[in-house]
């Protein structure tokens, strides 16, 4: 950040821009994650579901997953809310800050960035999770119908004749195990991956957006913190009954990871390895909850967009209610579900909440100067939250090994 501070998007050293050399380096690593996406999710999700074995199991499992999605989720919100409330940071001297914080010279724009996008949104998550091109899918990173294919495959993997099904077993299982030294391979890179990827991003966005948006920017902190340091710690603490210091420990790479790319999905490979590696949750929970949790479970996400849209609607001077802010909960809850899949995922989702409780859409243009870094706040929470959901499930499944040792150094990460 300091690095990036200094030098600027102008600073050079013989004729080359540090900004070039960023852009460059963390594009690099971004694209090496990436790469290791699709053949990742694929491997671990078949191999996982066939080692589940029977479908009771299966449903069990995913029950028991979709249920800590669902309420850590609406915790983060209820954390949101809360503090939004207590912070008010859309009033300044008991005056709304519409006019103090002007909108950007992009506000007017969008419209057009969120143009065709509402509910319909939530409801077509069903759609995009049975894709008509598996291939395709996989091409255009649509990562819901890649795992329900995959869960799929898994599945009646099991139900075919004995030596076949045992021939696609040890395929799948020798992919992921491949996927996963190439992982820790790229991982090497990381420290300068990361260095690049925030340099870049101080390097173009300054200091100097954060000052009208201070109080924002500070309340949205504070409530992910609350989420990451006091909610899911006492979750595992509680519900699993493990030692969340070792479990920080354990993430760290994957901490580090979220918060320079801004993106749950290319962090997976890193948190894949962690939680099984670090923390010592089963492949078969890990290879099941992690990919599903890098696509629909957005804590921090969800959190953001309730900020957000109750910072608007007060610097706008609007007052909220007990049944508009049950609306802005609700709408926040399946957005961060149904709409993270898209591009401009949380921008969408917050035109989707202004538009229920009836503020411009052009109003997201207040916050878009610091969306940035708080982008990559909320993905390292996004992704905590999915590791603390594989150490539960783990733990509710009976695995008893996990977090009971502390974690090994993260060497070279």
């Amino acid at each position: 950040m300091i690095t990036g501070h200094l030098t600027g998007m102008d600073g050079s050293l013989f004729g080359l821009r540090f900004y070039d050399i960023y852009t460059f380096l963390g594009t690099l690593f971004l694209n090496a994650l990436k790469m290791l996406i699709v053949p990742l999710i694929l491997s671990s999700i078949i191999t996982g579901v066939a080692g589940i074995g029977d479908s009771g199991s299966m449903g069990r499992l995913g029950g028991k997953t979709l249920l800590y999605y669902m309420i850590t989720s609406l915790f983060a919100i209820l954390v949101g809310l809360l503090l939004v409330n207590l912070v008010a940071p859309g009033i300044v001297d008991g005056e709304p800050a519409r006019h103090i914080i002007p909108l950007p010279d992009d506000g007017m724009d969008i419209q057009t960035r969120v143009e065709g996008r509402g509910l319909g949104d939530v409801v077509e998550v069903f759609l995009r999770m049975v894709p008509p091109n598996i291939v395709s899918a996989a091409a255009e990173g649509k990562m819901l119908g890649l795992i329900f294919f995959s869960l799929l495959f898994g599945y009646f993997m099991t139900r075919i004749e004995g030596s076949l099904s045992r021939t696609l077993y040890d395929f799948w299982q020798g992919v992921f195990a491949v996927m996963m030294k190439i992982t820790e391979w790229i991982m090497l890179f990381a420290p300068i991956g990361v260095f690049a990827l925030v340099a870049k991003v101080v390097a173009s966005t300054g200091f100097d957006a954060f000052v009208p948006l201070l109080a924002f920017f500070l309340t949205v902190l504070g409530a992910l913190a609350v989420h990451f340091l006091v909610t899911l710690p006492l979750i595992l603490a509680v519900v699993a009954r493990v030692n969340p210091v070792r479990h920080y420990y354990a993430m760290i790479p994957a901490l580090l990871t979220a918060f320079s790319t801004a993106s749950s999905s290319a962090t997976l490979p890193v948190t894949m390895e962690c939680v099984e590696k670090q923390a010592g949750v089963s492949n078969r929970t890990t290879s099941f909850v992690l990919p599903l949790g890098a696509t629909v479970n957005m804590d921090g996400t969800a959190l953001y967009e309730c900020v957000a849209a109750m910072f608007i609607a007060q610097a706008f001077g609007l007052e909220l209610g007990f049944a508009e802010q049950f609306t802005v909960v609700l709408i926040a809850l399946l957005t961060s579900i149904g709409v993270a899949g898209i591009p401009a995922a949380s921008l969408v989702a917050i035109t989707i909440i202004l538009t229920a409780i009836g503020l411009p859409v052009e109003a997201v243009g207040l916050i878009l100067a610091v969306d940035r870094i708080l982008d990559m706040c909320r993905t390292s929470v996004n992704i905590f939250s999915d590791s603390c959901g594989a150490v539960v499930i783990g733990r509710l499944e009976g695995e008893q090994d996990i977090l009971q040792q502390p974690a090994s150094r993260p060497a070279d990460a």
